[in-house]
């Protein structure tokens, strides 16, 4: 009975958008209203919310010493994990994190990582010793469609939005000074755009309805110079080399939009 009504739910909707329409009102090419807003975690060094239609993330920063990996002895380091609350939805359960939340950190590291978007170099405080670590922890509060551009959006803001603390090095040791604070060293601002296939059509920023029932899912990060750095697909679907160049002909355009209302 179930597959039944999803069968019928889905030839509904794909009629829907193949006539260039969505059930919210959207055109296809549309992203729902997006909410920012910075610091709302007073003991973070730096944290976000955002809005994404009824979709709700937050992402708190935590910045630590610790020592280098061996092959980057001169590099800081970068971490982002996910916690998908079992408040946001009926299908998230508490626990440790699932192939779900798992997948979305991964692809907010990867955007950010493969972007360069933190100086890592100027994390290090002593080579092969000591650098600074970033801890990107992303919370979903609620889950109505397109977690991971509401997520990357919100990674991105929070990194915005960081202080990191001074420091001085006193025989060998790190002495941190809480009292001296200057931005992380941010130099790039990458943006996750987000594409559903439905029948024959892409939708970008797809609800919760649309993800339950798309084919196939396409991620596209893309840097400050419109160069796309990551690609993630989901879902058990194809897509066209004509769907592959449909969606990188919007790309480039849509990721300045929202970047421009992430970075103000």
């Amino acid at each position: 009975m179930r597959t039944l009504i999803a069968n019928i739910k889905r030839k509904k909707l794909v009629q829907l958008i193949s006539e260039g329409k969505r059930s919210d009102g959207r055109d296809l090419m549309e992203y729902r209203p997006i909410v920012i807003e910075r610091g709302i975690i007073e003991k973070a060094e730096g944290s976000a919310r955002v809005k994404l239609g009824e979709t709700e993330v937050a992402v708190g920063v935590k910045i630590e010493v610790e020592r280098p990996f061996e092959d980057t002895p001169d590099q800081g380091i970068l971490t982002v994990n996910a916690e998908l609350v079992p408040l946001a939805s009926p299908t998230f359960e508490p626990g440790p994190p699932d192939e779900n939340a798992i997948e979305l950190a991964r692809v907010v590291d990867r955007g950010i990582r493969s972007a360069e978007a933190i100086d890592l170099k100027e994390l290090c405080i002593i080579p092969g010793e000591k650098v600074f670590t970033v801890f990107v922890d992303i919370y979903v509060l609620n889950h109505d469609g397109n977690l991971i551009d509401a997520s990357a959006m919100c990674a991105l803001a929070a990194l915005l939005d960081t202080k990191m603390f001074g420091y001085e090095v006193k025989g060998g040791e790190v002495v941190i000074k809480e009292d001296e604070r200057h931005p992380l060293p941010i130099k790039n601002h990458p943006v996750s755009i987000t594409f559903a296939k439905l029948g024959d059509e892409l939708v970008v920023d797809p609800s919760l309805e649309e993800e339950q029932l798309m084919d196939v899912r396409l991620t596209m990060t893309v840097e400050d110079s419109g160069k796309i750095c990551a690609i993630q697909k989901g879902g058990s679907g194809f897509l066209t080399l004509e769907e592959i160049d449909k969606a990188l002909s919007v790309v480039v355009d849509k990721a300045e939009e929202i970047r421009k209302l992430v970075v103000g």
